[in-house]
């Protein structure tokens, strides 16, 4: 089993607090997160923005597996996921994670739009996420 870690601080009440952010690999160095980065749009990065930032590399990882395992050569894949936060009577719950995938490559475009499908499915941040995750693909 591999296991990589983040980790975070944070001083302060909800509203008035502060954190920051952090990777074991160093990629993320005390980065500064909070309730106004995360609902106000201020500087600093926020949860959701961090899981999207994973499931968007975790999916082209896996997509680029697929389909070099279907023979398809030359890929270029740009993805993006959008993390859905939604309020609820008792808080907060992430309820949905839309891909926007580009992908270019020397192969069919339904079997590049199956492999999308496929990894879709089995990344594995996608199997972690317990949201209705929707994709939109583009093939050029």
């Amino acid at each position: 089993m591999i296991t990589k870690t983040g980790s975070a601080k944070w001083k302060g009440g909800f509203k008035d607090g502060s954190g920051e952010v952090s990777t074991e690999s160093g990629a993320l160095s005390a980065q500064p997160y909070g309730v106004r980065a995360r609902f106000e749009g201020q500087p600093g990065t926020n949860p959701e923005e961090l899981i999207g930032a994973a499931h968007a590399a975790c999916f082209s990882m896996a997509l680029s597996k697929v389909l070099a395992d279907d023979g398809i050569t030359g890929v270029s894949i740009q993805t993006t996921s959008a993390i859905g936060l939604d309020q609820e009577s008792d808080g907060f719950a992430i309820k949905t994670a839309h891909l926007t995938t580009a992908i270019s490559g020397s192969g069919d475009e339904s079997a590049i739009r199956a492999a999308a499908e496929k990894a879709k499915l089995g990344c594995p941040v996608s199997k972690l996420l317990k949201a209705d995750i929707t994709m939109d693909v583009s093939v050029g």
